[in-house]
Order: C-alpha cells, then sequence, then structure tokens
C-alpha cells in the first residue's frame, strides 16, 4: 500500500513537472495568447454582463488595471465611444467613470513586478557556482 501511494506521488510529480517544462518552453506562445484574446476580449466588451465582459471585469478589478497595457486601450472600443471607461477601471469603490483619465487604474504594479520576476528567473537561470 505505502509503495502504491509512492508510485501515485511521484506520478503526480513528473506530471507537475512537465508541464513547468512546457510552460517554460511555450512562454512566448502562451503570453501572446492571453495578450491576443483579451485584446480581442475588450473590443467585444459590452455592459450586458457575457462571460468575455465579466472575465475582463474581473481581472481589471483583481489587479487594479485598466486594459491591456494603459487605460489608453479602450479608447479603441465601441465600449469606450458609448459610454466611456468601464466600472472596473476605477480607482475608488464609489467613482462612476466617463472619459477622465485620472479616475482610472493605470497603474500595473502587480504585472510589472511579476514581469520583473520572470525576468529574473530567465537571466539568472544558467549560473554557475
Amino acid at each position: 500500500m505505502l509503495k502504491l501511494y509512492a508510485m501515485f506521488l511521484t506520478l503526480i510529480f513528473l506530471v507537475e513537472l512537465v508541464a513547468a517544462i512546457v510552460g517554460f518552453v511555450f512562454r512566448h506562445e502562451i503570453k501572446n495568447s492571453f495578450k491576443n484574446n483579451y485584446e480581442k476580449a475588450l473590443k467585444q466588451y459590452n455592459s450586458t454582463g457575457d462571460y468575455r465582459s465579466h472575465a475582463v471585469d474581473k481581472i481589471q478589478s483583481t489587479l487594479h488595471c485598466c486594459g491591456v497595457t494603459d487605460y489608453r486601450d479602450w479608447t479603441n472600443t465601441n465600449y469606450y465611444s458609448e459610454k466611456g471607461f468601464p466600472k472596473s477601471c476605477c480607482k475608488r469603490e464609489d467613482c462612476t467613470p466617463q472619459r477622465d483619465a485620472d479616475k482610472v487604474n493605470n497603474e500595473l504594479i502587480g504585472i510589472f513586478l511579476a514581469y520583473c520576476l520572470s525576468r529574473a528567473i530567465t537571466n539568472n537561470q544558467y549560473e554557475i557556482v
């Protein structure tokens, strides 16, 4: 019984290791795919509550950001021309954003720090002791 448990743990570890290696090898393709899909979701954003719009709202409110790279990404969308920035771009809970850029999140601290960490790991991966 203990050998079976050890075998399952080893199998799970190997699956995680393979997933990590595949993620590392294809990191640029994964990043581009996420970026393209997120840009497409911004273009098709509406306030009716479909799953793409809900995902965009959730990402922006959780990461405290607005748009793909910054709030100016919204200016190319139909939603912006009709209603301005979405509520998920707000810095504060009680704001009602229209077209005022000072009311929206334009800092991407979390994404920037994740990028810096990824870059540091990539640059130091072949350190010789």
